[in-house]
């Protein structure tokens, strides 16, 4: 597919591994599992402090750019001990860097918070290392946050939600080609489903239980991370 903005889920993988042949395994994975997962774009990955994260309640404070919502989004189990993998690696740089610790979730090997060029080049890098068939590059990993989440059959506006877009167009991009929106299209619709379709009836409101079992269906969009 020339030109392609995003990776698929194996591409997310393929990298994902050969960050663990790269000089800095542990924070490398850690960033572009993050990046993936949260869909992140490179600034707010690389803005992600310590006092972001709350790992007994397994959540991160997610801050967008853009004039973008911001939210809180539960973590992978996964994701957790990836990040607990990086911090004991961090905890070591910083104890022999010269700099002080500034609370920046990703830094150097001087102790310094990541650059967007490091990040760019750490992406670059895990892609040829991964054999990949197109130049990988962090934003990449935001779309690809977005296509997973379509083609799992995640509704377009928890989608937006997640990924922070006020305007819901942004979000179409991702579910108007997947065909995890049409499945079950032509199984028998039972007369309940009938009933609600009917113009007449009103749609049922909204519950923060509803919401809830929502957040654990756009999980398993990751679950091969797990």
């Amino acid at each position: 597919m020339p030109g392609r903005k995003f990776l698929t889920r194996h591409e997310v993988a393929a990298l994902l591994q050969a960050s663990l042949a790269s000089p800095h395994p542990e924070r490398n994975r850690c960033l572009i599992l993050m990046a993936f997962i949260h869909g992140l774009r490179a600034s707010e990955l690389l803005a992600l402090r310590l006092s972001d994260f709350d790992l007994r309640s397994r959540i991160v404070q997610v801050s967008r750019l853009k004039n973008g919502f911001s939210t809180v989004h539960p973590m992978t189990q996964g994701e957790v001990a990836a990040l607990r993998s990086w911090l004991r690696v961090r905890r070591k740089i910083i104890l022999r860097g010269k700099h002080d610790d500034e609370g920046w979730l990703f830094i150097s090997l001087r102790g310094t918070v990541l650059s967007r060029q490091q990040f760019y080049n750490i992406i670059s890098q895990a892609g040829q290392r991964a054999g990949l068939h197109v130049a990988a590059h962090p934003h990449m990993l935001r779309h690809a946050c977005g296509y997973a989440l379509a083609d799992n059959g995640v509704d377009t506006r928890l989608i937006q939600d997640y990924l922070g877009h006020r305007n819901i167009r942004h979000t179409v991009r991702y579910t108007a080609s997947s065909a995890a929106r049409f499945e079950g299209i032509w199984q028998p619709v039972s007369r309940a489903r009938r009933q609600q379709s009917d113009p007449k009836c009103k749609p049922p409101p909204v519950t923060h239980n509803i919401r809830t079992i929502e957040i654990k269906v756009t999980f398993r969009s990751f679950c091969f991370l797990m």
